[in-house]
């Protein structure tokens, strides 16, 4: 059974081209059903039926699995199935009368524009990491970048002198993106100064190192965001992403057309970008409630 997934996920990077990051959480989400199917004693896949996929998908909602992991989930596995039965490895698919569960709708977090002035001012910019930190902020914040694009943001992506950065997303899709004059001035301080003490004489196509001069990680990005989180007092639960979703509320909040966001966040679908409307809708009930001498 093994040998059956890795040929998938072979598939999945020869046929589809989907990006590293999506290989890897099929991979994982596939490696975790497979260590359920050989739990129970189940050595090939024509022995996988309905009654098993439900007993597993029991299985990942009691171990507290949310409820978009476990859509997730069936998603990937509605996929492995179908490519089983393409290959002639089954001959009935245990997925066809597994429903997908509907999705938990959850707001994203955003932060506010104080809060976001209050975060930028963390980063100690007589230092070369704090200068590196206030450029990648600026430029996440400017670009709603995903932490993604930014860890892999090369030199040659960037069209500083007209305004642009370019960036591969998810289904290698490349995108312009409008960058502003503050995250610009920045990102040259950066570039022309603390970037270079961190390469020490070496080279990188990288915008963004860490302290021995390689590529700053997903990882990396996040950890120190957390860090900078805490510094600046603020008590909600932030991320890179929180970012991006600042980034689309605040266009939206400003008059920004739905259309033209979507094509900045690189949305594939526009329903992905209409979460932010309603992030927006809070965001003016709460100011009226607060502010309206009748609310």
């Amino acid at each position: 059974m093994r040998n059956e997934l890795e040929d998938y996920l072979h598939a999945l990077v020869v046929e589809r081209g989907l990006a590293h990051n999506t290989i890897l959480s099929y991979q994982q989400e596939l490696n975790e059903f497979l260590t359920f199917l050989e739990s129970i004693e189940i050595k090939d896949f024509t022995q996988v039926d309905r009654y098993t996929i439900l007993n597993y998908l029991k299985h990942c909602d009691e171990a507290h699995k949310s409820r978009n992991t476990i859509i997730h989930t069936v998603t990937s596995l509605r996929q492995f199935f179908a490519f089983l039965l393409s290959q002639g490895k089954i001959t009935v698919d245990p997925m066809l009368k597994i429903d997908t569960p509907k999705s938990a709708h959850h707001l994203p977090s955003v932060l506010s524009s104080q809060e976001i002035e209050t975060l930028l001012g963390v980063p100690d910019t007589h230092k070369k990491l704090g200068i590196r930190d206030r450029a990648l902020l600026e430029v996440m914040y400017a670009t709603g970048l995903r932490v993604s694009e930014a860890a892999t943001l090369k030199l040659d992506d960037l069209r500083l002198e007209m305004g642009l950065i370019s960036t591969v997303g998810k289904g290698n899709k490349q995108r312009i993106i409008p960058i502003g004059d503050v995250a610009i001035k920045w990102l040259g301080t950066y570039l022309t100064g603390a970037r270079q003490e961190l390469l020490k004489g070496r080279e990188s196509p990288y915008v963004f190192l860490n302290n021995h001069g390689h590529p700053l990680t997903r990882q990396g990005i996040w950890k120190n965001l957390k860090k900078m989180v805490q510094q600046a007092g603020i008590k909600k639960d932030v991320t890179p992403h929180t970012l991006r979703h600042s980034f689309a509320t605040t266009l939206l909040e400003n008059g920004a057309d739905l259309r033209t966001v979507q094509e900045l966040l690189g949305h594939a679908d526009i329903s992905t970008t209409q979460i932010y409307t309603h992030v927006t809708k809070k965001h003016l009930t709460e100011v009226y409630n607060k502010y309206h001498p009748r609310a």
